[in-house]
């Protein structure tokens, strides 16, 4: 059997779970996750996971959190002021927004803390830090 190689196009079924057992993404009950080896289109570790597969093996990987999101970085934490954020905003703890950046770009944010002064918004992915251990079956190579 062919095995997966730079530029293969594969179908993969996955679950992804956390230190403590918790899954945090899973293509169960969906269609396969389909990508190009090599594009970036996921991880770094996960790539480097499926290179060398062959349809109908599965495996069990962990992956480092330098090959994954990257470490936590403090400095992606900001405190903003209240009156910066528009009054109408309902913000909640864990909830998800797009701000402008420096550059004019969007940046996703999570609030991480909200008080009558201030608001915690935190821009690091959700994963950043984290070592993530994936279950992978590949389906097909193309």
């Amino acid at each position: 059997m062919a095995a997966a190689k730079q530029g293969d196009t594969v179908k993969i079924h996955y679950t992804g779970t956390l230190a403590d057992g918790s899954v945090f993404d899973s293509s169960a009950g969906h269609e396969p996750l389909e990508f190009v080896i090599g594009r970036g289109q996921v991880i770094a570790g996960f790539e480097e996971a499926v290179l060398g597969m062959s349809a109908g093996d599965s495996k069990r990987v962990t992956i480092p959190a330098a090959k994954a999101y990257g470490s936590y970085d403090e400095a992606l934490k900001m405190e903003t002021p209240r009156e910066h954020i528009p009054p109408d905003l309902d913000l909640q703890v864990g909830q998800r927004l797009e701000m402008g950046g420096a550059g004019g770009e969007l940046i996703q944010v999570r609030v991480t803390e909200v008080n009558p002064t201030h608001v915690t918004l935190d821009a690091n992915p959700p994963l950043a830090g984290k070592d993530l251990t994936f279950q992978i079956e590949l389906i097909a190579i193309r």
